[in-house]
C-alpha cells in the first residue's frame, strides 16, 4: 500500500454512481480529461494517478498489480465509495481484471481498454525498468509516437501529442520502474474465466503495445464480455479517439446500470 492516498480529482454529481478511470504506464490522471467532462453529467468521475506517477507517492520497494489494485481499493475506502463502475488503459485495464477477479461485489462494470492478461514479453520489463532508473524516461520519448499515438494524430494534432509526452517526461523513474516490475510478472490469462462482472474490452486497430488479437483474447476469455476496435488509433485509444471511446463506454454502462 502506498503511505499516502493516490492523487485524485472527482468530478459530477455527489449522489451519481461512481465510474473510476485508471490511467497507462507513464501517464496521469489526465489521460482521461475528455471522458470526465463528457461523463460526469451522469457519474462521479474519480481519476486518480498510479503510484509513482503524477502527483501520487512513489513507493519504495517491489511492485505488483495486486499492489496497484490495493492502492485503488483504499482510496475508495478512504472516499466512502462502495460499488463503482472501472474503466482502465494498459495497466489501469490490468488493474481493472485484478478488480474483477478479487472485489468482484464491489465492481458493477468494468472497461477494458488496450490492456493483456499477459502483456508481451516480459523479460523486457525489468530491462526497461532498469534503463528508466538509470536514465529517466527521456529516451522513451521518440519511440512513443507510433506506439501511444499513431504517426498521423502526432501530424495532426501535436498539441495533444505534447501533452501526452510530458506526462512521460515528468513521471518520477521510480515510479515509472516499479510499474514496469509489476506488468513483468502479471498473467491472468488462466483466470479470466473467472470473471462475471459485465465487460466491455477496447482496442485500439493499429496498437504495437497491445495488439489487436491480446486485447481481444480478453473479451474472448470473459463470458458475455463485449469487443470493440477503433480504427486508426494506437495505444492511447482514449486520448486518441475520446468521443469514440467514451460514446462506447457510456453506452456499456448505461446497459448495465
Amino acid at each position: 500500500m502506498t503511505t499516502a492516498p493516490l492523487h485524485h480529482v472527482i468530478d459530477g454529481p455527489t449522489r451519481a454512481p461512481v465510474l473510476v478511470l485508471g490511467p497507462s504506464l507513464g501517464t496521469n490522471l489526465h489521460l482521461f480529461d475528455a471522458q470526465a467532462a463528457a461523463l460526469s453529467d451522469q457519474f462521479r468521475v474519480v481519476r486518480f494517478d498510479l503510484r509513482g506517477h503524477g502527483r501520487s507517492p512513489v513507493v519504495v520497494g517491489p511492485t505488483t498489480m495486486a499492489d496497484l489494485t490495493g492502492d485503488v481499493l483504499a482510496l475508495l475506502d478512504q472516499l466512502g465509495v462502495g460499488t463503482f463502475h472501472y474503466a482502465g488503459v494498459s495497466v489501469g485495464g490490468a488493474i481493472g481484471l485484478e478488480l474483477a477477479l478479487n472485489a468482484s461485489p464491489r465492481l458493477s462494470t468494468l472497461t477494458v481498454i488496450a490492456s493483456a492478461a499477459q502483456f508481451a514479453d516480459p523479460p523486457s520489463w525489468p530491462v526497461r525498468a532498469a534503463k528508466v532508473r538509470a536514465e529517466g524516461t527521456e529516451f522513451l520519448i521518440p519511440s512513443r509516437t507510433g506506439a501511444w499515438f499513431t504517426q498521423d494524430f502526432a501530424a495532426q494534432h501535436p498539441d495533444e501529442a505534447g501533452r501526452l509526452l510530458t506526462m512521460l517526461r515528468d513521471t518520477p523513474p521510480d515510479g515509472y520502474a516499479a510499474t514496469c516490475d509489476a506488468i513483468a510478472v502479471f498473467d491472468v490469462r488462466d483466470r479470466l474465466h473467472e470473471i462475471t462482472t459485465p465487460t466491455l474490452v477496447i482496442a485500439g486497430a493499429e496498437d504495437p503495445a497491445t495488439p489487436l488479437p491480446m486485447v481481444r483474447a480478453i473479451a474472448d476469455g470473459i463470458e458475455g464480455a463485449a469487443f470493440q476496435s477503433i480504427p486508426e488509433t494506437s495505444h492511447l485509444v482514449s486520448a486518441e479517439a475520446p468521443d469514440a471511446v467514451t460514446g462506447v463506454i457510456r453506452g456499456h454502462l448505461q446497459a448495465n446500470s
